[in-house]
């Protein structure tokens, strides 16, 4: 078995590794054991001084460079990523504790997504319209908004640290990026790759440590002129109002609760197996993974037996090893909040009827966990659990099923299984969701926008909206 070790920590600004000399640090740990894979380095203030000023300077440099020479950097990185994809999904399993083969997916994802950023870059394109003025003309131009400041989440923190700095540098954008401080490692080795291909000092620097103190630090820079934030709503909500001091323009892609409507006519067998997959996919911990179930009463037996059967089949364990379906939770934190949120949910009249306990005393391993009869006063049912639960629920009415998936303040993705062509339409029109998912929880493409409506954020990342986020409109009316 090949040693595993953990990458250095380091403050990246400028094009230099500042490492933990003279600075705090905190522990960064395998979610699996609990072991402690390195320590962290705190940006201090000067780091973040540091950071804003070549930031500030490199835009002005990286912004005059020709599109087709951004996007050969970017894809260069691309394949510097694809070539060290094991080490990255290495780096993954250590940090997160996802298993190998969620790993690599996730590198395959983020591959995609540099990929599409890179080639974008060459189709930013303006316009011109007629003049009102003799010989005159009127020019519409697309141009880099300036400096960005983009915070990435732990669940996810190849890809979604990957595709923000992707759009930023094919829109001409400098950026400086904090990934979580409970997973840095995958976020140091993207800005190595695009570092070693190419990308001059400055253009991105990576920064590590107190999230609060860095977010209203480089929020409040007047050098900042865009924040794109993936996280928690609370969260996202702070950020916005520091933003909006400065009227700074903000993406975020915010929380969610992902309502899951199936109806009788549906392939029960097909929504059985395609939503245990993706709920207990990263041990559910994704802003879009199927959580509130609510299934017609004709099929509702046979779909809570059905799934229940495959999610006590779930192996959790090690994510190095090759038979484990299901890794540790990353977190303390939501340890916490899935005893919590499970314990209540059987107090208002909950049934498990399979998991709803940790395993084992060490580490953080919890068992795939179905509820039913979960009343809308429980908290699981109002509070995004961003674990491995599922409630499923029953319902005799599209009319009530609609009014329920829609009734939570969030609206990331939401999902439908049926095989009626005008009630799949119908539901598509009317769940009240940035992303709709109707017999496939599919939306891994980098081509089309991620993101949401209501309090799960606005904005949104991939597609051209991606690209767009990083751009502003300039009219030029010359006589």
């Amino acid at each position: 078995m090949p040693l595993r070790h953990y990458v250095p920590l380091y403050q990246w600004i400028d094009g230099a590794r500042l490492s933990g000399d003279g600075r705090q640090t905190s522990s960064v740990t395998n979610p699996f054991d609990g072991s402690i894979l390195a320590e962290m380095p705190h940006a201090t203030d000067a780091d973040l001084a540091a950071a804003l000023e070549s930031s500030q300077r490199a835009f002005k440099q990286w912004r005059k460079v020709p599109a087709w020479e951004r996007a050969a950097i970017i894809l260069r990185a691309a394949e510097l990523i694809r070539v060290r994809i094991e080490r990255f999904a290495e780096i993954l399993t250590l940090e997160v504790g996802k298993p190998l083969a969620e790993a690599r997916m996730e590198m395959g994802l983020t591959i995609e997504s540099i990929v599409w950023a890179g080639e974008e870059a060459k189709r930013i394109y303006g316009r011109t319209v007629e003049s009102r003025l003799p010989h005159g003309r009127a020019i519409i131009s697309r141009e880099p908004i300036g400096p960005v400041a983009a915070f990435a989440p732990w669940n996810a923190p190849a890809l979604l640290t990957g595709r923000k700095i992707a759009a930023a540098l094919a829109a001409g954008c400098s950026m400086i990026i904090k990934p979580s401080e409970e997973t840095p490692g995958s976020g140091l080795m993207i800005a190595e790759a695009f570092a070693d291909a190419g990308l001059p000092a400055g253009v991105l620097n990576v920064v590590l440590g107190d999230p609060a103190h860095i977010s209203a630090t480089l929020i409040a820079s007047p050098i900042i002129r865009k924040v794109s934030f993936t996280g928690p709503t609370p969260v996202g909500q702070q950020l916005a109002a520091l933003a909006a001091r400065q009227v700074t323009a903000v993406t975020m892609e915010l929380g969610g609760h992902a309502p899951v409507i199936v109806c009788d006519d549906a392939d029960i067998d097909m929504a059985v197996e395609s939503s245990v997959a993706n709920k207990f996919f990263m041990a559910g911990a994704s802003c879009i993974s199927p959580t509130r179930f609510y299934i017609q009463d004709a099929v509702y037996d046979a779909f809570v037996e059905k799934f229940t059967v495959a999610a006590s089949a779930i192996k959790v364990g090690d994510g190095f090893d090759a038979e484990t379906v299901m890794g540790p939770l990353a977190n303390d934190r939501r340890l916490a909040a899935m005893e919590r949120l499970i314990a209540d949910a059987v107090e208002h009249g909950g049934t498990i009827t399979t998991g709803g306990k940790r395993i084992g005393n060490t580490g953080l391993l919890f068992e795939p966990t179905v509820l039913t009869g979960v009343p809308d006063t429980a908290q699981i049912m109002n509070d995004e659990p961003f674990g491995p639960v599922a409630i499923l629920s029953c319902f005799s009415d599209i009319d009530d099923a609609i009014a329920k998936a829609n009734r939570l303040p969030f609206g990331l993705a939401a999902y439908a299984f049926t095989t009626n062509t005008q009630q799949a339409q119908r539901l598509s029109g009317e769940l009240e969701s940035g992303m709709i998912g109707i017999n496939t929880y599919y939306f891994g493409m980098p081509e089309a926008p991620f993101g949401g409506v209501k309090q799960s954020g606005y904005g949104s990342e991939n597609g051209t909206e991606g690209i767009d986020a990083y751009l502003v409109t300039k009219f030029t009316n010359q006589a």
